[in-house]
């Protein structure tokens, strides 16, 4: 069975906000490199809708910077499900919407062969996590303390919480800690 694969830069104070997080080439070779285990890209419409057009473009039209080139053309690669009522429409090409019951098609898609599923997003994977759906984590922790912004699990009540499995922790150049959970 595919694993679901939840990952997101956070900062130590647990805010999820980009905004609140700078990107690195360091950054984006680690989610290139994790997108090579994977085959779908799961996401909602919010986080859908701040990677495409911006890295599909960045991929037909490469920045200069190898690192979010390369991220770039790895993120444009891959299928991608994005879960919406209200998005009309996609332009890109391996991008399908689906409207039907998030859990359901969430464990009929782990259930296909292929390489893993990859998530992204807060809201969406929020929702998932407290489900129980998700089988490994990665948070890529900034070493940055925001003050405020959005929080994962931000109104989701977790009734005996979720006590994860360390699988690896790696500390990046850049001061960023990558660790690896899984349920």
């Amino acid at each position: 069975m595919r694993k679901l694969i939840f990952a997101i830069n956070i900062t130590i104070d647990g805010c999820v906000d980009h905004t609140k997080s700078d990107g690195s080439a360091e950054i984006h070779d680690f989610f290139a490199r994790l997108m090579d285990d994977v085959d779908l890209l799961v996401f909602g419409r919010k986080t859908y809708e701040l990677m495409v057009p911006y890295w599909p473009d960045m991929a037909k039209n490469p920045s200069g910077e190898a690192s979010a080139d390369e991220f770039a053309r790895t993120f444009d690669s891959k299928r991608k499900i994005v879960f919406s009522q209200t998005l009309e429409n996609t332009e890109d090409k391996n991008t399908v919407i689906v409207r039907t019951d998030l859990r359901d098609e969430i464990r009929k898609l782990k259930q296909q062969p292929g390489k893993n599923i990859l998530l992204g997003g807060v809201t969406l994977p929020s929702q998932l996590i407290a489900d129980g759906l998700v089988d490994e984590y990665y948070f890529v922790v900034n070493p940055v303390i925001a003050g405020e912004g959005t929080r994962l699990l931000q109104g989701i009540s977790l009734q005996d919480g979720l006590h994860l499995k360390l699988i690896d922790a790696k500390v990046l150049t850049s001061g960023y800690v990558a660790v690896h959970y899984s349920r």
